[in-house]
């Protein structure tokens, strides 16, 4: 799997959570290989398909705290629980970040399209990603709430 793919999605982690919910994102961990029959470590994700340079997916998979502290960075709002209300705004954030990598990646040379984001709730998850290559996962917090962004491309 090619680093000039991955890293420009874990930028535009960085800049849309900081930007859309004011707060500070910081890895938390190294990132490591996941083996295709793995659980998340999440309680929801959001996962977008990636298609023309090459054929790939990006998920981001948030701790129901994790999630509950970007919302209401975002909204203002406190929340108690995964709605549809944040399971809307975790499918808009990977959206988001999908774009701005994206951006990052055509700047590079690199064109992408994306798919709709699909979000996956519930503790510890299975999530299929489009292609049968490599998963890389970099764990990331905020604050001490953990989430995490996997990559997974073709080659």
């Amino acid at each position: 799997m090619k680093v000039d793919y991955v890293n420009p999605f874990l930028n535009a982690t960085i800049n849309v959570l900081e930007t859309m919910a004011f707060v500070r994102p910081q890895q938390n961990g190294k990132p490591y290989l996941k083996k295709r029959e793995d659980l998340t470590k999440a309680d929801v994700t959001g996962i977008i398909g990636l298609t023309g340079h090459e054929r790939g997916s990006i998920a981001v998979s948030f701790s129901k705290k994790c999630i509950l502290r970007i919302i209401k960075g975002m909204l203002g709002e406190e929340k108690c629980y995964i709605d549809t209300e944040v399971r809307d705004a975790a499918g808009e954030l990977t959206n988001m970040i999908a774009g701005d990598g994206r951006r990052i990646l055509s700047s590079m040379g690199y064109n992408f399209e994306a798919s709709i984001p699909t979000v996956i709730v519930g503790p510890n998850h299975y999530i299929e990603h489009t292609t049968k290559g490599s998963i890389i996962v970099i764990p990331f917090k905020i604050e001490d709430n953990p989430f995490f962004v996997e990559a997974c491309f073709e080659k």
